[in-house]
């Protein structure tokens, strides 16, 4: 199985030069946030995949206009061909807005999965927006990671965290993978594939 994972920004690949033949082997289409919705909805109709998503810290206008056609996955975890989805968006609170969240208020939200993680028996794929805290984060506010991601990888060991929020243009110290444990973690700025 092939998963596409698309975040921060539009993908001239996948926008301007889009040729369908280039992703028939996709079976699914996943983002982790700040994409336009009108970006997800073309996506979900040209490749004819489903498309999930987490919202980005940019992403307010999906209160009014979410993708058609789209799954948000915020705050549940979504079976897909035996593969368990878990979906955390937003990032760390640096000002006043909607997806954006302390720590005390991320591990909240984490807290409440609990019961619905015990019932799958875990995840496989934990998606993200930010990064966690240390592992691909940046030192300001607006792009610090999240401590709790690290004890969920430490507690449920899932095959693939992959969060968006920093991008590679950022700069050489950002990397784009990165192992944590036995889970490969994945930047995925732009467009990243996967193979399951």
């Amino acid at each position: 199985m092939k998963i596409l994972f698309v975040a921060d920004e539009e993908s001239k690949m996948l926008w301007d030069f889009f040729r369908k033949e280039d992703y028939e082997d996709i079976d699914l289409v996943v983002s982790c946030g700040d994409l336009k919705p009108e970006y997800l909805s073309f996506l979900v109709t040209m490749i004819g995949v489903p498309v999930l998503y987490v919202h980005g810290n940019h992403d307010d206008k999906y209160e009014k206009y979410p993708p058609e056609g789209c799954t948000c996955i915020e705050d549940d975890i979504y079976t897909f061909n035996g593969i368990r989805i878990l979906g955390l968006g937003g990032s760390y609170r640096y000002k006043q807005g909607v997806n954006q969240y302390t720590e005390s208020q991320m591990k909240r939200r984490v807290r409440k999965l609990f019961l619905k993680i015990k019932l799958h028996r875990g995840f496989d794929i934990l998606v993200t927006h930010s990064p966690a805290l240390g592992l691909h984060d940046g030192e300001d506010m607006c792009h610090k990671g999240f401590d709790v991601f690290n004890k969920l990888i430490e507690t449920y060991h899932p095959r693939y965290f992959v969060h968006g929020h920093v991008h590679m243009n950022y700069g050489r110290q950002f990397p784009r993978e990165d192992k944590a444990g036995d889970t490969c973690v994945i930047n995925a700025y732009e467009r990243y594939i996967i193979e399951i």
